[in-house]
């Protein structure tokens, strides 16, 4: 009874240092986690510079593998200690958390020259650990909230941009026609995305009076589509970040908002009455 007891203690412990931020450990440990998820992602730009790989190379592969045996291990301790197993290995982060470490690990079983390829674009993957650090960060919880309060504008406003180009495209295919690149109606359509977008390649270019006439048209209305998704997503952002501030007047220096669960004043450093 007491093993059992002493092994629960063991994995509360380490779940609260390792899924929470609340104390001093437990935030020396997100720190520490932090640098090494900075630290590999640098190695893996390092690693594609061909000069520095030429040289460096060894020196690269011993700290890649340095990396994937300490990300190894923080997965394998994750889901030990998580008191949810499954759904932490079905979670984004749980997903992104074994993306990272499976690539080193596949090179071994592929080998071959003609195979480098294929293990270069596997090993690429292992740049998804810098979306770790997203978990990390207070105001990515921000986004995340803003994301999902806008989805439903988000997903209206691509309907109504989707439709725009359509239409759009295929009148852009009947006022230039096969004659001056606009082969058909998808065609159309890609160049109409292409200038609603501003990008404007080139590839394909209205010659008519009138095509040209249009094109500007288009060209306006992207410039002010841009900021139809910005100002959603702003909006949004103001009222997440809102929610998590607190309206408790400071005694000292009567400064009013504070996180949610502060204790003391952010601008004298005064307790605060809960």
């Amino acid at each position: 009874m007491q093993k059992k007891q002493t092994q629960a203690d063991w994995k509360e412990k380490w779940y609260n240092i390792i899924f929470k931020s609340n104390t001093p450990v437990a935030k020396g440990f997100d720190i520490i986690l932090l640098v090494l998820i900075v630290l590999s992602v640098v190695i893996v730009m390092l690693d594609s510079v061909e000069a520095l790989r030429s040289r460096l190379g060894h020196m690269f592969f011993l700290a890649e593998w340095f990396f994937t045996i300490v990300f190894t291990f923080e997965y394998i301790i994750r889901i030990i200690v998580s008191r949810k197993r499954v759904v932490y290995i079905r979670s984004f982060y749980g997903i992104i958390d074994l993306l990272s470490i499976l690539p080193t690990y596949i090179s071994l079983f592929i080998v071959g020259s003609h195979f480098l390829i294929i293990i270069r674009i596997l090993r690429m993957l292992r740049i998804f650990r810098i979306l770790k650090l997203s978990r990390y960060l207070k105001a990515s919880q921000v986004l995340l909230i803003s994301l999902r309060q806008s989805k439903y504008k988000i997903i209206v406003f691509l309907e109504v941009v989707l439709t725009t180009v359509v239409i759009m495209g295929s009148l852009m295919y009947l006022i230039e026609g096969p004659e001056n690149g606009f082969t058909s109606i998808p065609e159309s359509i890609y160049w109409a995305v292409v200038t609603l977008t501003t990008v404007g390649f080139g590839d394909i270019t209205p010659h008519t009076v009138m095509g040209k006439f249009f094109a500007s048209m288009i060209m306006i209305l992207g410039y002010s589509i841009k900021a139809v998704p910005t100002g959603i997503i702003s909006a949004e952002m103001i009222k997440a970040s809102s929610k998590n501030q607190r309206i408790i007047k400071c005694r000292n220096c009567h400064k009013s908002t504070h996180d949610e669960d502060a204790k003391f004043c952010k601008g004298c450093g005064g307790k605060l009455d809960n």
